[in-house]
């Protein structure tokens, strides 16, 4: 099971905060990317300063203030941006960090942020990612020399030369959701990998199916993708460092037992074996208190070497 660190900056993070959680993501060595959401609004009751960053632009600045962990968001936002700059951003970040970006892109739902900053929230917008989908991916691909046209419901692109490039080959994409047709249809067009967040192992077990039922049925092998989960994380060496971590993110013990990843590093062991049982390869492991930075190193210590 590979693990990686997932943050939700929005939440209340400087740019200096999330470099202290990469560099201590990279220096342990038991994390193989670090990953962050894709929102300009907090949600819940916390303060959420001092405001939102921008993903591109940290995912930018940890591209040079890092040098070895991979760097993604889940889910970059299909409503923030336009395909074309959103290609030639995700490609320079790519360079950037010498070929360790990974992409995720998603719909985009939370309405509220949408109207807090001005941005169009389209009633269709599962249509729109697909097309964001195909241009960006379909820029990259494209050979030096040739350009790239596309002519869409929502986008129209003309005799693009589809530069800059990446460094990579081929950047890896990230679909996800539950959704139970379009969404493993769409990661069976595009994805590298297929992610499916905060989801119970019956219902993770459920759509790992579905999409391995869509990858044979494109042509393609089930085992071409990487399948993961995302959830919460709350571990501590015992009951009550469990508890005052859960007291601090403010959810209770037993929700967190249930829902994601929480208890002594043996229990979250045997979680996280349930999960690779049903299909799990990959666990981004969501880190809410920023500032414990001792709860990664106990991750490192006590749960990845039981993991293999």
């Amino acid at each position: 099971m590979d693990l990686r660190i997932f943050t939700e900056p929005q939440q209340g993070a400087s740019y200096d905060t999330l470099l202290k959680v990469a560099r201590t993501t990279e220096e342990l060595g038991a994390f193989s990317a670090f990953f962050r959401s894709d929102h300009y609004l907090k949600m819940g009751d916390v303060d959420g300063l001092p405001g939102p960053t921008d993903a591109w632009i940290t995912l930018a600045g940890l591209a040079r203030d890092t040098s070895t962990i991979r760097l993604g968001t889940l889910m970059t936002a299909a409503t923030f941006r336009l395909p074309g700059v959103t290609a030639i951003q995700v490609a320079q970040v790519d360079a950037m960090s010498g070929g360790r970006v990974e992409f995720g892109l998603g719909a985009g739902w939370y309405e509220a942020e949408h109207a807090a900053y001005g941005i169009p929230f389209p009633k269709e917008k599962f249509g729109r990612l697909e097309e964001q989908l195909e241009i960006i991916t379909g820029l990259w691909r494209t050979k030096l020399g040739d350009t790239f046209d596309f002519a869409g419901e929502y986008y129209t692109l003309t005799d693009s030369p589809a530069l800059p490039k990446p460094v990579q080959e081929r950047i890896p994409v990230l679909v996800g959701g539950s959704g139970p047709k379009r969404t493993p249809a769409l990661a069976a067009r595009f994805a590298d990998e297929f992610n499916l967040p905060f989801a119970s192992l019956d219902d993770t077990a459920a759509q790992f199916g579905r999409v391995r039922a869509a990858v044979e049925q494109a042509g393609r092998s089930a085992d071409d993708l990487v399948y993961s989960n995302a959830l919460v994380l709350c571990v501590g060496r015992d009951d009550a460092e469990v508890a005052r971590r859960a007291a601090v993110i403010g959810r209770d013990v037993a929700e967190l037992k249930e829902n994601g990843l929480a208890g002594t590093p043996g229990e979250v062991v045997e979680k996280l074996g349930r999960y690779a049982a049903v299909g799990s390869e990959r666990a981004y492991l969501q880190v809410l208190d920023l500032s414990d930075l001792d709860h990664l190193e106990l991750v490192a210590a006590q749960v990845a070497p039981q993991l293999g």
